[in-house]
């Protein structure tokens, strides 16, 4: 079942969110903080924006971490058809019977701006490492601390057997943009 405001509410008050934001900001920026059934989180201002300068190959299994650079800011301009990965504001701790699925807002997606579709897993916890596709012939602007992705949470019928944390995920507990691991 989809979890309303209340629930969102009350749950990070608990600890479930931490940088939460109770209200749903809007006046002036992309909006961020508790909608109706979910969340809006907010991208920090660190970005790793994807770069072809080395000519390196993108491999999940071997990962070149020179296939980036790094940028801190109010802004970031991703390049046209490329590619960037940021970490959320908030640090999140999803419930043992909790799955959030993250995808990206509409004011993004109708500039062409893209957020991948990512599950948090029940037990998973950290920052959420954020990947943003500019699929656009243009250089896109990312506002840091400003809404990115809604948060859609849904609660089951009864707890999983093994969650994320009983099998010690790879990204457990990530405390920054973290690239990909095998």
């Amino acid at each position: 079942m989809v979890r309303n405001d209340r629930w969102i509410k009350q749950m990070a008050r608990k600890g479930m969110i931490e940088q939460f934001e109770e209200g749903l900001v809007r006046e002036g920026v992309i909006s961020y903080g508790v909608s109706s059934y979910g969340y809006d989180m907010r991208v920090a201002d660190e970005f790793k924006i994807f770069t072809n300068i080395n000519n390196t190959v993108v491999d999940p299994k071997n990962f070149d971490p020179k296939s980036f650079v790094e940028i801190k800011g109010n802004v970031c301009i991703i390049p046209p058809n490329s590619f960037a990965l940021a970490r959320s504001v908030e640090y999140f701790r999803i419930p043992r019977d909790v799955l959030v699925i993250c995808i990206g807002k509409s004011t993004y997606a109708r500039c062409g701006i893209i957020v991948n579709v990512t599950p948090l897993e029940p037990m998973w916890e950290g920052f959420l490492t954020i990947e943003i596709s500019n699929t656009t012939p243009l250089p896109a602007k990312i506002y840091a601390n400003e809404g990115i992705a809604q948060l859609i949470f849904l609660k089951a019928e009864e707890e999983c057997e093994v969650s994320y944390a009983d099998r010690k995920g790879k990204y457990q507990a990530q405390q920054g943009i973290v690239l990909p691991k095998i």
